[in-house]
């Protein structure tokens, strides 16, 4: 009987052994297929950052963190009171200039007439000295009148141009406050989601302050790091997939849009050629904005994930990791 028990207890270990090994079998990792390198990595968009270009108080900001914005949206403004004083100083003196050019050109045409009467006046003398009714000292009177009112008139040209010299700087002395009000009004330099609020109303911010940050969710990428052996067979452009932690069921498509050109996470100097192979190059996988365009709503960065590269552009890829992407509602 206890012989009995003893082989039926070592058939069970038997049992146990052979389906842990089929276990196993199944779930070890082989690694990527051939022409191709697998390495995990995450989710990263283009970050922007929304910042002042002048010192001033902020008093309104009209977002919050997560809002989707829109390129050339009005996301915050600056205290503009004194700059608005400025440009009504500029105005006026615009104003006042334009006042003396006025003055001038009414002035010239007071001369041209001075000069036509001059001119008359000697043409008469001239006639008369002719026919001996006028003498000499007459006419030179008249010339020197002529001469004289040619002057003033030469004279009021020159003031209107120095009129106008003077509108041209005013007028700038109003262009540039008008051009820097554009700049206490914060846009969106591109659409995308806001990431961080880093002012709050009321603050005084220096020049330069960050005020916002967004993220271009067109413009997204996964980094990862490949050793020197896939690194090197890389080009641009080759495909890749990417495999979210978040959402395995789905299998993104991207291409090769970046790569170091240099090794990370090694010793400065490389003897070996064990070594050599070891060399981790940094790569960004680019997923392709009109994917993303359709997607906006759902991408989040710093997801995890498994990338997937071909590095032999001859290689197939497997069924399982065919393109599966959500439907668009």
């Amino acid at each position: 009987m206890s012989m009995k028990k003893s082989f039926l207890y070592g058939a069970g270990i038997l049992v146990l052994l052979g389906a842990g090994f089929l276990y196993w079998g199944l779930t070890v990792d082989d690694g990527p297929p051939p022409g191709f390198a697998t390495a995990n990595g995450r989710i990263e968009a283009e970050r922007v950052d929304v910042a002042t270009k002048f010192s001033g108080r902020l008093t309104e900001i009209m977002v919050s963190e997560g809002d989707r914005v829109e390129a050339d949206e009005v996301l915050a403004r600056l205290d503009d009171t004194q700059l608005r004083a400025k440009l009504r100083e500029a105005q006026a003196q615009v104003g006042a200039a334009r006042q003396t050019l006025a003055e001038r050109r009414a002035m010239l045409a007071e001369k041209k007439s001075t000069l036509t009467y001059a001119e008359k006046e000697l043409y008469r003398a001239q006639e008369l000295g002719e026919r001996g009714f006028a003498p000499e000292e007459t006419i030179d009177l008249r010339l020197s009148k002529k001469e004289s009112a040619e002057a003033a008139v030469d004279s009021a040209k020159a003031g209107i141009a120095a009129a106008e010299a003077r509108i041209e700087a005013a007028q700038a002395t109003v262009d540039r406050p008008r051009a820097d009000l554009e700049e206490y009004v914060l846009r969106a330099p591109r659409a995308g989601r806001v990431q961080y609020r880093l002012a709050d109303t009321g603050e005084v911010l220096a020049a330069g302050a960050r005020v916002l940050t967004l993220l271009d969710l067109t413009d997204v990428v996964m980094t990862v790091y490949l050793p020197t052996g896939a690194a090197g067979r890389l080009s641009y452009g080759a495909e890749a997939r990417l495999v979210l932690d978040a959402a395995p069921q789905y299998v993104i498509p991207a291409s090769v849009s970046f790569v170091a050109g240099e090794a990370q996470f090694t010793p400065k100097f490389v003897e070996t050629e064990e070594e050599r192979e070891n060399l981790m190059f940094r790569v960004k996988l680019r997923i392709p904005p009109e994917i993303l365009a359709d997607y906006q709503d759902v991408v989040k960065t710093g997801v995890p994930g498994l990338a997937h590269v071909r590095v032999d552009p001859g290689a197939e890829w497997p069924a399982s990791l065919a393109v599966r992407l959500p439907d668009v509602d």
